[in-house]
């Protein structure tokens, strides 16, 4: 309820307009149901008795139309700002769209960063009012991505490749979560997501471009792809060419990223409680 993305703002305000239209038939139940209880209450004996009472065309016209125009209404929103906030849609901006690719692992996120050549665990950086394309995939069971301060949610597959675009307007460090349950790590799986000046983000790239540590597929990927719950944030100042590319590639037939994904299967059952392996 306290957006600062272009798209979040857009939603909370479909949000408050729904709500609105809907207390137009709320309200009225309510105020009649407290009217009716009081009129027609056992003491008032000058309330008018009619038992055979059937039907009024007045009552009738007011019980279906207000609700159809309503739904009308509704629906005539619904279909505009599905459109115009459709996940997939670029964002019109005089600066040019970043992409970053978000990798949901068990329990932490991946992100790539492919034309800065870097990645990191549990943390982005976005420049502000830079539209982001979010390449959205996952190593391990669906997912979904979102940071709810900015807008939409999108799901990650296997596979997969999904695209959601985001943009902050204001700086600021706002948390980014998984909306769908995973396993055991599933509530610990957080990241955060600043967004800054285009100074503080070229900083920060430099400070991630200082790690020691490289990602490359598949070796550091199996690695890092281990079950880990609560993972610290980590960066890597290299990444293999192509990165996100292959991992999806991995799914569709050859080395088959079938073994591998059955090694990561078992790893992943091996670190879990034994109350949520029977649960899965």
């Amino acid at each position: 309820m306290d957006p600062t993305g272009e798209i979040g703002q857009g939603l909370k305000s479909l949000i408050f307009t729904a709500f609105g239209l809907m207390l137009i038939v709320v309200i009225p139940v309510i105020v009649m149901t407290i009217l009716f209880a009081w009129k027609y209450r056992g003491t008032n004996l000058a309330a008018k008795y009619t038992p055979n009472w059937e039907h009024s065309n007045i009552i009738e016209i007011f019980v279906w139309a207000i609700p159809a125009v309503i739904i009308l209404f509704l629906a005539i929103l619904t279909w505009q700002t599905s459109h115009s906030y459709d996940p997939n849609k670029p964002i019109a901006s005089e600066k040019e769209t970043m992409t970053i690719d978000a990798i949901s692992l068990d329990w932490k996120w991946l992100f790539i960063y492919p034309d800065e050549g870097i990645a990191t665990i549990n943390e982005i950086a976005i420049p502000k009012d830079t539209p982001v394309h979010f390449r959205v995939t996952s190593g391990t069971v669906i997912n979904s991505f979102m940071i709810p301060t900015l807008g939409s949610q999108i799901y990650a597959m296997a596979g997969m490749s999904n695209d959601v675009y985001l943009v902050g307007n204001e700086t600021g460090t706002y948390r980014g979560r998984s909306t769908h349950y995973s396993g055991a790590g599933f509530s610990e799986m957080l990241f955060d997501a600043h967004v800054t000046s285009d100074a503080d983000f070229q900083a920060w790239v430099d400070k991630v471009k200082q790690s020691p540590d490289t990602m490359t597929f598949p070796d550091d990927y199996e690695q890092v792809a281990k079950p880990s719950i609560a993972n610290p944030v980590k960066y890597f100042s290299q990444v293999s060419p192509d990165f996100y590319g292959d991992l999806i590639n991995s799914y569709k037939g050859g080395r088959s990223g079938a073994d591998s994904h059955d090694e990561h299967n078992e790893a992943r059952e091996s670190s879990m409680p034994m109350s949520a392996q029977a649960a899965e």
